[in-house]
């Protein structure tokens, strides 16, 4: 649990670095994070245990000693058994209640965080937001409080035109200065330009893409930061995520996300279908044989104008249709990965306890077999396993969340292989037999050579 949590803090030092926060507030993140990394540590550790476990037993020959009493390893194993599977109901309702709760706090305290100190969230080579009007990108930041900035380029927003960035300003270099405990942080920027694309109704002038441009030698932007330095860090927001749900409501929003796709599907097809012009033509219109001359295309009826023009829109049309199918089908590919991740966290829940079954039953006669406890050959041997079934595990939700897969067989796809790998190691621990016999290898290999002389 210790070396993921320390993985964590590596995957997000960058939110909670410079942001003056409390410690408490980075021991609150880390506490609503580790409940998600259960599923990976609990697996594993009952992998690890249970080889160093049994091979200590069986390398110190306490197995050779139970035996001679008559205690079967099935028997050793008893006690041990009846806790993995008490472990994997807990678990099983951990992850049904716990983690939804926990991912909807981490999420929650995540987001707050971001929202403290936007100042430091400006970085070098990217658009960085602040708020909702300015999106900033900055060549390079110097400065002991990173103040002096170049190659400042800024999309600004405006109330009266929210869907777009119309407003581009673009300079050389600028500062960040504010006074302590002000709630305004102002952006003094140098030798740059200001465009803004000027709103025309006429189609033939917006063709023309018209914009006003002013030079500036000194440009003072004043952004308010009352709201951020408001900010709460335990302020609830409306967050929606297929890690949030329980399975009850799992089986509700999937059901629910499934119905409005196969709507969306029938509406798009229907669309698609009308655009053809077909249901122009759906009734009968009785035609007499005489006046019909014989042609090969449709297009022989009419003249060689009306021809090239009736070509030219259907050539229109089935552009837009093609464009209309393409973007649909993005469309399309988003809410079906979404669905699949909704299924993918269902089946999840089940998949923890089996997997906590299952490895057990690797890592138990596992080390009963290669007779080695310890930190050395069995945490080896455990990590290899248990990395084998982590990467199968993740390349096949990987696949179903792209929808080249189920995403049933994705769930349990690894904990499927470690099965009977599983029932082969136990059958082989009791019945007193290594993984792999040489001995025996070799000699039916001899008795082939023998038979062909």
């Amino acid at each position: 649990m210790f070396i993921f949590v320390l993985q964590t803090i590596w995957l997000y030092i960058n939110e909670l670095a410079g942001k003056d926060l409390d410690v408490w507030v980075v021991l609150k993140f880390l506490w609503y994070v580790s409940p998600r990394l259960i599923p990976l540590v609990l697996p594993l550790t009952i992998l690890v245990t249970s080889l160093m476990v049994f091979g200590s037993f069986s390398e110190k020959y306490e197995f050779a000693a139970m035996k001679s009493t008559g205690i079967s390893l099935q028997r050793a194993m008893r006690s041990l058994t009846v806790f993995i599977l008490v472990l994997a109901g807990v678990a099983f309702l951990f992850a049904n209640n716990v983690i939804p709760y926990s991912e909807y706090k981490w999420q929650n305290l995540r987001r707050n965080i971001a929202q403290v100190s936007p100042s430091m969230i400006i970085a070098e080579g990217q658009f960085s937001q602040i708020g909702d009007d300015f999106n900033i990108k900055v060549g390079k930041k110097s400065g002991d409080r990173d103040q002096f900035l170049n190659d400042i380029v800024i999309h600004q927003k405006k109330p009266s035109k929210p869907n777009g960035n119309y407003t581009v300003i673009i300079a050389d270099n600028g500062e960040l200065a504010s006074q302590e405990g002000s709630n305004t942080l102002s952006l003094i920027l140098n030798d740059g330009n200001y465009y803004d694309d000027v709103q025309v109704k006429d189609i033939k002038k917006q063709l023309r893409k018209p914009f006003a441009k002013s030079y500036f030698e000194s440009y003072t932007i004043n952004i308010d930061l009352t709201k951020f330095n408001d900010t709460d860090i335990d302020k609830e927001n409306e967050l929606n995520n297929h890690n949030m749900y329980k399975i009850n409501e799992l089986f509700v929003e999937i059901d629910s996300l499934s119905n409005s796709y196969t709507r969306d599907i029938a509406a798009f097809s229907e669309t698609m279908y009308t655009r053809t012009g077909v249901t122009k033509f759906s009734g009968e219109t009785p035609v007499k044989k005489d006046s019909i001359k014989p042609f090969n295309l449709i297009t022989d009826l009419y003249e060689t104008k009306q021809q090239a023009d009736i070509i030219s829109l259907a050539i229109t049309n089935v552009r837009g249709t093609i464009q209309a199918v393409k973007g649909k089908k993005t469309e399309f590919h988003i809410k079906t990965k979404r669905i699949n991740k909704h299924e993918i966290a269902l089946h999840e829940k089940y998949v923890l306890a089996l997997a906590c079954i299952i490895l057990f039953f690797v890592g138990a006669p596992l080390g009963a077999i290669i007779r080695k406890g310890g930190m050395g050959l069995p945490m080896v041997v455990a990590v290899l396993l248990f990395l084998t079934y982590h990467f199968i595990g993740i390349f096949a939700k990987n696949s179903a969340e792209d929808g080249t897969m189920h995403p049933f067989i994705a769930s349990w796809l690894s904990t499927a292989i470690m099965l009977p790998l599983s029932i082969w190691l136990t059958y082989r621990a009791t019945t007193d037999q290594g993984i792999f016999d040489i001995d025996s290898f070799m000699q039916r290999i001899t008795g082939l050579f023998k038979k062909k002389e």
